[in-house]
């Protein structure tokens, strides 16, 4: 069963964390944040990563389930997320910016780690509804 480890975007201004910094869940692991903004989540075959952590009892945002919006968007930072049909992400973010959708994005890896509330990233918050 794959594992996905994650860490809430809105803890980064806070933290005085960057998107881009190498050791980000070590600092996340050591910063002593709550269940909500730091941890895994167990995700079965074929779940979306967003069923998986309403299942186990987090609220991470969203908003259409459907791939046409970006409230639900994540930051892969290792591993691999393979997407279902999604109408609102260009091809440079998903593949130079590793930008998926949690309500529809799968994990394809054993070990996954994203940045999950990344909507707050400037060039995705035009397509938050």
């Amino acid at each position: 069963m794959p594992t996905v480890e994650y860490v809430n975007y809105e803890v980064f201004d806070d933290q005085g964390w960057e998107i881009d910094d190498d050791d980000l869940f070590e600092k996340a692991e050591d910063a002593g944040l709550g269940e909500e903004d730091y941890g895994t989540i167990d995700v079965n075959e074929s779940e979306y990563i967003l069923e998986a952590a309403e299942a186990q009892g987090y609220d991470w945002p969203f908003s259409c389930r459907a791939g046409a919006c970006a409230n639900c968007a994540a930051i892969v930072k290792e591993g691999e997320i393979d997407m279902d049909m999604q109408q609102i992400l260009s091809n440079e973010e998903v593949e130079d910016r590793n930008v998926r959708l949690t309500c529809i994005g799968s994990p394809a890896a054993d070990e996954v780690k994203i940045v999950y509330n990344a909507k707050h990233l400037d060039y995705l918050q035009n397509r938050v509804i």
